[in-house]
Parts: structure tokens; sequence; C-alpha cells
């Protein structure tokens, strides 16, 4: 298993759970992305504002750099990584990290943002998180699932997917 993952997509896709569960089955340290962000990037996010790439890379930065650090039986960071240059920032600080991008169609994602009351990201910035995410590239280390099936069934496919993929890796 990859000792650094980072659980990836737009907002309500399940990161911080499915993140949450994935690091508990796999014994490893969790961190919620959102809980990094500057006051200001959260103030931003909270009044309906999307935040400019500017704002981002220092939060991307230190994503990069808690993975870096790590606890012993591996990380997992919940962060959006919309951006393919955003998934780069965070490995130049840990190049060997894994991002798994979960995919739910957009009334999925609408319901489950107006599921989660008292989160700072309003519902109103999912259309432009949408617009810019780009998806993983066949170069970089990951993979995309749908994560529809409830977080239970998302980990168990996550686990079994990185499972084989590792298997692959170790025959070559």
């Amino acid at each position: 298993m990859p000792q650094r993952i980072v659980v990836m997509g737009v907002s309500g896709a399940g990161k911080s759970s499915v993140g949450q569960a994935l690091a508990a089955q796999l014994g490893a340290g969790f961190i919620d992305g959102d809980t990094l962000h500057p006051e200001a990037n959260v103030r931003k996010m909270a009044s309906g504002v999307p935040l400019t790439d500017d704002d981002r890379w220092p939060w991307l930065q230190l994503v990069g750099t808690k993975l870096s650090a790590g606890s012993h039986g591996g990380t997992i960071v919940a962060c959006s990584a919309l951006k393919r240059s955003y998934r780069d920032a965070i490995r130049t600080a840990a190049p060997d990290t894994t991002f798994i991008l979960l995919q739910a169609d957009r009334p999925a994602l609408q319901h489950r943002l107006t599921q989660r009351p008292g989160h700072f990201m309003p519902a109103s910035l999912l259309t432009s998180q949408l617009e810019t995410l780009e998806e993983l590239q066949d170069d970089e280390s990951g993979l995309m699932i749908e994560s529809t099936g409830g977080i239970d069934t998302t980990v168990e496919q996550i686990r079994r997917l990185l499972e084989l993929e590792g298997a692959t890796t170790a025959a070559s």
C-alpha cells in the first residue's frame, strides 16, 4: 500500500469521510486538508468566492509538507487537488504521493452538500470546482473511482485497486 495518499475531488465527493475510513482501515494518519487552509481562505470560500491559484499555493505546499512528514503507518490527506498543477505542487514535497480521485454526478454532489450544515464551503461553489477539475492523467500515480456506493463500499474498492496496483508494480 502507498505510504502517502491524497483523497481528492470536488466538494461533496466524500474526500473527508472516505479518507478517514480508509486511514482507519490501513492504520494510517488522517489529515483533513480543510483544516490546513489559512483563515483568509476559509472566509473567502464561506462568502461564496472561489479561491485563486495565489490563494491555494501556500495551502498546497503545506499539504505536501504534512504528507512528507507523515506518520509511521502512512498518511492520508483529504484535499481537493483539482488541477494537475496543484497535484504537482503537493508532489514537490511528497513525490511518492498516490492520488485517489472520487467522482460522483452533479445531483449526488449537490445533495451531499446540502446535507452538511455548518461547513464553510457553500454549495454555490460546486460549479466553479467542476469547471476547475482536471482528471488524473496517465503519468500520475493514482486512480479514479465512483464514490456513489457508500463509504464502506468506496473504501473497499480503493483498497482492492491499491492492492492490485501494488501487486502489478511488484511483478514488473
